[in-house]
C-alpha cells in the first residue's frame, strides 16, 4: 500500500510539472518535445536494458537500494545531460552505454551485493554516459525543456519495470528469473560492445 501512495503522489508531482512547462510553450513543441524525449530511452535498446538492470539491482538488493540506485541514476543522468548540452567531450559514450548493460545485468545474475555506496558510484557512472547522449541531442529539441521531462519520465518508467520485475524475488521461482533476466540484459550489452546490435 505504501508503494502504492507513493508512486500515486510521484504521478501528482508529474502531472503538475508538466502542466507547468506546458503553460509556457505552444503545444507543438511541447507534444514534439515531450514524446522525442520521452521516446529516447525507451526506444533505444541499449538505453532501456541499463535503465531496467538499474531498477531490478535496486530491487535485488532491497531497501533502501531499491529507491536510492533509481534516484541517481536521473540525477547523475541530468548532469551528463548538461555536460553534452555544454558540448563537453566525453570519450567512449557508446562503449559505456554498451558496458552499463554489461556491468549491470551481470550484477543482477551473479547476485552480487555490493555496499551500498558502491552500487551508488557505478550506477551513477553510467548515468553520465547515458545522460551526455540525451544532452546532444537536447539542443536540437524543439522545446528543450519538456524534451528533459519526457527523457526523465521515460527513464524513471524503464527503472520502474525493472523494481517490479526484481520484486519476483520474494519467491525462489523468482529470483531465478530476475537473475535469468541479468543473464539477458548482459548478453545485450555484449552485443552492443562488439558492434552487433
Amino acid at each position: 500500500m505504501k508503494i502504492l501512495r507513493t508512486l500515486g503522489l510521484a504521478v501528482l508531482l508529474l502531472l503538475s510539472t508538466i502542466s507547468v512547462a506546458f503553460a509556457h510553450a505552444d503545444a507543438a513543441s511541447i507534444t514534439g518535445g515531450f514524446l522525442s524525449g520521452f521516446f529516447h530511452p525507451i526506444t533505444g535498446l541499449d538505453h532501456v536494458v541499463a535503465m531496467v538492470a538499474v531498477g531490478l539491482w535496486g530491487a535485488f538488493l532491497g531497501r533502501p537500494a531499491i529507491w536510492i540506485l533509481p534516484l541517481i541514476f536521473p540525477l547523475v543522468m541530468a548532469f551528463g545531460g548538461a555536460l553534452g548540452v555544454a558540448g563537453v567531450n566525453i570519450p567512449y559514450i557508446e562503449t559505456g552505454i554498451a558496458l552499463s548493460g554489461v556491468v549491470l545485468g551481470l550484477a543482477v545474475a551473479f547476485a552480487i551485493r555490493p555496499p551500498l555506496w558502491i552500487a551508488a558510484i557505478l550506477v551513477g557512472a553510467f548515468a553520465i554516459f547515458h545522460g551526455h547522449a540525451h544532452g546532444t541531442e537536447l539542443p536540437n529539441a524543439a522545446n528543450p525543456l519538456v524534451y528533459s521531462l519526457g527523457f526523465v519520465i521515460g527513464t524513471g518508467l524503464l527503472h520502474l519495470a525493472g523494481i517490479l520485475f526484481g520484486e519476483l524475488t520474494r519467491w525462489s521461482w523468482g529470483a531465478i528469473a530476475v537473475r535469468a533476466g541479468g543473464v539477458v540484459i548482459a548478453l545485450i550489452g555484449f552485443a552492443f560492445l562488439l558492434g552487433v546490435l
